[in-house]
């Protein structure tokens, strides 16, 4: 094994030896392995928030009060975005990514800071917009493990990959990351579906255009090592071994398609339990939930423009047992995006959304609330690796239900602009 001159003249004078140092340097060496193709990323989000009309925004019965991540209120009732400058969130990746090895693996963790991270789980982002408990307790700190898992593959057929841990939930057409979605602002679709998920998610790639996942998780509820400890069963006998399940199926359009060649079309179920601590919704029972999702991204012949659509339905959103009531959430949203230059986008979206709340035990129909919400979003990226945008984001809410916004809105109308920087590394 050959030395360096200075481990050589360090042994000379008897303050190491040899052998440690033939020892040291082989640690060394496997951790330089090791650590070869780990990759470290992340952004930097901050954002500008104005509420042109608030839409009652002095109290909790505000449309805007209720824009995922947008509107959240703290406890004092106060907006703690709205009409002023933000640190949105910060993010750090650190990756390993899998070889081409049959069995190859690598991992994921994704840690989050600022004011996104707080709280960070479903009822965050939940219908209603309130921060709630999950039953691993509340994170009131402004950081989170938002991903941390293990992936593996596995050689049958094509191979199988998988994840182990805590990650992302797999359905739906936008992600926490605001500057991996179309707009600045959340959808009311992302909203009711779940964001996190604490189990194991195996992907298999049929051929270059099929692929299928299927996993099991223990819950709905987001939140590290999150437990179904109570769905029905007499004292929680047995719950913790009710589980949550997830499959989908995804197609991307080969080359032979011809414009629409690369649009992509994705579908999804998770069935497991939910609670009205997730969902956002006070005095509603806990219990199971499905949440279905289907999306498509699609070209078009003009190659500028490419359009998106997206459905999400919630059954039983917020839990619903034997003897309490449940709560159905659906929304439908459309996308469209035009690229005028290499710097110079425009993203347009519209949405709609309806909720009812039905009584489990006697199957009365409880009431109904809906809403449409529209958002056009310029997208200018003057300087390398920062994504810079203005966006106006206007809100309708029909009718004075409180399902969709827990206070009793009555014909209530925001609007939002909203400005936002991000800077990824």
């Amino acid at each position: 094994m050959k030395f360096n001159k200075w481990t050589l003249g360090l042994a000379a004078v008897g303050v190491v030896s040899l052998a440690s140092a033939a020892r040291a340097d082989e640690k060394m060496n496997a951790l330089q392995t090791a650590l070869s193709n780990t990759t470290i990323s992340g952004y930097v989000s901050a954002s500008f928030n104005w509420a042109i009309q608030p839409g009652g925004a002095e109290n909790q019965s505000s449309p805007a009060g209720f824009i995922p991540f947008q509107g959240q209120y703290s406890e004092n009732g106060v907006p703690s975005k709205q009409d002023g400058f933000n640190l949105d969130v910060v993010k750090l990746s650190i990756s390993k990514p899998e070889d081409e090895s049959p069995w190859a693996s690598g991992y994921q963790i994704d840690l989050i800071f600022g004011p996104d991270a707080v709280n960070y789980n479903s009822s965050a982002n939940a219908v209603g917009g309130q921060s709630q408990q999950h039953f691993t307790g509340e994170n009131g700190a402004d950081f989170a493990i938002k991903q941390a898992y293990v992936t593996l593959r596995t050689p049958v057929g094509n191979g199988i990959d998988w994840k182990i841990g805590v990650f992302d939930s797999p359905l739906g057409y936008e992600v926490f990351d605001a500057g991996s979605n179309p707009n600045y602002t959340r959808s009311w679709g992302y909203a009711i579906e779940p964001t996190e998920l604490t189990g194991i998610l195996g992907t298999y790639k049929i051929n270059d255009s099929w692929s299928i996942s299927a996993g099991i998780a223990n819950t709905l509820i987001a939140g590290i090592n999150a437990r179904n400890d109570s769905s029905g069963f007499p004292n929680h006998e047995g719950s913790y071994w009710h589980k949550a399940y997830t499959g989908s199926v995804a197609f991307t359009a080969p080359s032979s398609w011809g414009w629409a060649a690369g649009s992509s079309m994705y579908a999804g179920v998770i069935y497991g339990f939910g609670s009205s601590q997730s969902a956002g919704f006070n005095g509603y029972m806990v219990g199971n939930q499905v949440n279905y999702y289907a999306g498509a991204t699609l070209n078009t012949p003009w190659k500028q423009l490419t359009t998106g659509v997206s459905f999400d339905y919630a059954h039983n959103l917020g839990g619903g047992s034997e003897t309490g009531n449940y709560f159905n959430a659906m929304a439908i949203g459309l996308y469209g995006t035009f690229k005028a230059t290499d710097k110079l986008s425009f993203n347009a979206r519209g949405e709609y959304i309806y909720a009812e709340g039905i009584n489990s035990s006697t199957g009365i129909y409880q009431g109904s609330s809906d809403g449409m919400e529209l958002t056009g979003t310029v997208e200018y990226d003057l300087w390398a690796n920062v994504v810079s945008r203005v966006e106006l984001r206007y809100d309708h809410l029909f009718g004075s239900n409180e399902l969709l916004n827990d206070g009793g809105l009555d014909h209530r109308t925001s609007v939002g602009l909203y400005a936002n920087i991000i800077y990824k590394f």
